[in-house]
């Protein structure tokens, strides 16, 4: 009978537990079952293609070596993708150590982990410990939200087993380090270690990684720049502590590293390097690739910018800017160097100081119009040059009236105004009588510019300009006769690359800023190529480029130590004051080296009433010895001999009837053609000879066929 009941007792116990058993395995089937199909109405982003999936990448634009970063143009993300061979292994270790230190290990989620930082988050009654591989945290960042719910984690979860079991660990690792933040806009390795470091991922130093690797987890509040420096110093020590641990670094190593001063960028603003350049570039690049493709596709820009001499340059401009707003109330400056030959920028300097409000300093005064002064001279030269006149052609620099509504005196005729009258001053007042073409320019007088551009055609010039680049000189019924004496609008960058058509023997380059462009995949999208023209032939320029450096002309306006002159070096250079004095210049170059500078204000107060060549040619100066400072000296093809069968045309006055004005004894569209039969029907004729027979009556020129210098009659200052 006991051994019945024992038996019963036992099938009893036996039969609970496979009940209990059946309850617990249909729970836990029914729990499965239920869990799968909850599974199975989760919204789970696409995982398709994840390796090649779109992410936000800056647009590096460096300078002309391609080494030097001088902006990161972004949308809210400064971010550089580089493959997992350009990561340093002490970055790739130290963030192992610090974020999963079995990542080699799992596949892609850890129970144990996530249980523990669980129960730690019950404790707390929050979400302080995330428990997250490597592999979470990267479908973290690129496809889930920054939620902390139970719903997103279990996607998370999910996501990463797949990702584990579809992407090798070394390209999880590296797709983590791509897109991590470290502060502010900063994502990625790469990014952070040129922004803290100055330096490629690759280069960084064992300290350095272990920085790096202390930021992500709160990058706001470990950062380098706020108050808790300290706390990010002593994580930088954990790390460095858990990377011994695991054996990658010695304890010898860890120490060293612990102890090391490590100094971070303190350029925080990373605001970029020739600024008004590389806005300069951004809009070209907006408007070939489009805003969204420059802020997000991770474009790599090497442009022409010559970086060391930029920053000599930048800092030329700001002391001699600032010096000229106390001496001549000019508190501005602007400049462009341009290698002639190709049409490649060098350098953009444009204002003293691009973070300078006071001034308008993030204006770009070398993209602004402006009035170029006399600096627009040797444009109708070169155009008189052409048509063939000749340096030793011989005009009067005397008083002369040139509208034709208006008699030789200055009087209006019927029906005109005073204001319709014209008759330019020199600027300084002065006139000098006969004078060749070479002294004329050299000395920048007006008269003889204003009655060179009749002579060669108003037309004829704006052809010139035009096919020199200055496009804004482009209708002939815009301008009177005083275009030659800067009336119209150029920009200094134009104007500049003008005067290399003089530096480049008649070729005309297109002005540039590009070597290459290549996408985030290194495929090229652009490369450099000279887009020129021949313009003029080397005959005419090697005849404006002899005048233009022509220091012995230069002398009697300028003085014999003038900073337009630089010893055995030839340098070819013209200055321009606007009449209003709002605008000084000064353009010149070598056979490989345009310089042009403007100096002013972005208000357009005047300044003092001092010429360029007090005012702006120092600057100028310095920046062009800057400019050629590594290079030979170079000399201009020479001027072929003149020919000319005229003697007005050879130097010589003085003819057998008298001494008349050049109308008498050319026709204009071809100086040395024929003689003109009826000179006086010239409508500007009979105002030339009164103006100089008015001249003759006052003062006794010998008739000796040489050009002279003879500065007697005074009136108001112009322009030079």
């Amino acid at each position: 009978m006991e051994i019945t009941h024992t038996k019963r007792k036992k099938n009893l116990r036996n039969k609970i537990i496979r009940d209990v058993f059946f309850v617990i395995v249909s729970v836990g089937i029914i729990g499965v079952a239920l869990l799968t199909g909850w599974i199975a109405t989760l919204n789970l982003p696409d995982f398709n293609n994840f390796e090649n999936r779109d992410i936000s990448n800056s647009t590096k634009i460096y300078d002309r070596t391609g080494k030097i970063v001088l902006y990161n143009i972004h949308d809210n993300v400064r971010r550089t993708e580089i493959p997992f061979e350009e990561i340093s292994p002490y970055i790739r270790q130290a963030t192992i150590s610090i974020e999963d230190a079995h990542f080699y290990e799992h596949n892609g989620f850890r129970p144990t982990s996530f249980v523990r930082a669980m129960l730690a988050n019950l404790q707390s009654g929050g979400f302080s410990q995330g428990g997250s591989t490597i592999d979470q945290q990267v479908i973290k960042n690129a496809l889930l939200t920054r939620d902390k719910t139970i719903t997103r984690k279990l996607k998370e979860i999910i996501l990463s087993l797949k990702l584990d079991a579809q992407v090798p660990k070394d390209t999880i690792l590296q797709m983590y380090l791509n897109e991590s933040p470290y502060g502010g806009t900063l994502y990625g390795v790469e990014e952070a270690s040129a922004s803290f470091f100055n330096k490629h991922a690759k280069d960084v130093t064992l300290p350095e990684a272990a920085y790096l690797a202390a930021l992500p987890q709160a990058p706001t509040y470990y950062s380098p720049y706020g108050k808790h420096r300290d706390m990010l110093d002593k994580r930088k020590n954990l790390v460095l502590q858990r990377m011994q641990e695991l054996g990658y670094i010695t304890e010898l190593e860890k120490v060293a590293a612990q102890n090391e001063v490590v100094n971070f960028d303190t350029d925080v603003s990373n605001s970029g390097k020739a600024l008004h350049f590389v806005m300069y570039i951004r809009e070209y690049l907006e408007e070939k690739y489009g805003a969204d493709a420059v802020q997000n596709s991770g474009l790599k820009v090497i442009t022409t910018i010559d970086y060391p001499l930029q920053k000599q340059l930048e800092d030329i401009v700001k002391e001699g800017a600032l010096l000229n707003e106390k001496k001549f109330k000019a508190e501005n400056a602007a400049l462009i160097a341009i290698d002639p030959r190709s049409g490649q920028i060098l350098s953009m300097v444009g204002s003293r100081d691009f973070f300078d409000k006071e001034i308008d300093g993030q204006y770009n005064i070398t993209t602004a119009l402006r009035q170029p002064g006399s600096s627009f001279k040797p444009i109708v030269y070169a155009a008189a040059f052409r048509s063939g006149y000749t340096p030793e052609t011989i005009l009067f620099d005397v008083p002369t009236q040139f509208s034709t509504r208006c008699d030789a005196y200055g009087n209006p005729k019927a029906g005109a105004s005073k204001d319709s009258c014209y008759m330019p001053d020199n600027y300084d007042g002065l006139f000098r009588g006969p004078i060749a073409l070479r002294d004329a320019l050299a000395q920048s007088l007006n008269v003889p510019a204003v009655k060179l551009l009749y002579l060669t055609g108003l037309s004829n010039v704006v052809k010139l300009a035009q096919e020199m680049g200055l496009s804004t000189i482009n209708d002939p019924s815009r301008y009177g006769l005083s275009l030659v004496l800067g009336g119209g609008e150029i920009t200094l960058l134009e104007l500049t690359n003008a005067y290399g058509v003089f530096a480049n023997n008649g070729i005309y380059s297109k002005p540039q800023g590009i070597i290459e462009v290549r996408d985030n995949s290194g495929d090229l999208l652009e490369k450099f190529s000279p887009v020129q023209t021949e313009v003029l032939s080397e005959t005419v320029t090697s005849l404006v480029s002899s005048v233009l450096s022509d220091n012995t002309a230069k002398i009697p306006a300028y003085g014999s130590n003038s900073p337009l002159f630089f010893g055995d070096r030839p340098v070819a250079s013209k200055t321009g004051t606007t009449n209003d004095y709002r605008d000084v210049w000064v353009i010149g170059y070598t056979p490989s080296v345009v310089v042009g500078m403007w100096g002013g204000n972005n208000d357009n107060t005047p300044i003092d009433k001092k010429v360029a060549g007090l005012v702006l040619a120092p600057i100028w100066h310095k920046a062009l010895a800057a400019a050629v400072a590594t290079s030979s000296i170079e000399y201009f093809p020479e001027p072929v001999p003149n020919t000319s069968v005229k003697p007005i045309l050879r130097g010589e006055y003085c003819a057998g009837d008298g001494i008349h004005e050049i109308l008498r004894y050319v026709i204009k569209d071809n100086p040395d053609g024929e003689y003109p039969l009826n000179p006086e029907n010239d409508s500007q004729y009979d105002l030339w000879e009164t103006g100089l027979q008015n001249w003759l009556a006052k003062h006794s020129l010998p008739c000796n066929n040489i050009p002279v210098s003879n500065p007697i009659i005074s009136t108001t200052t112009s322009s030079q």
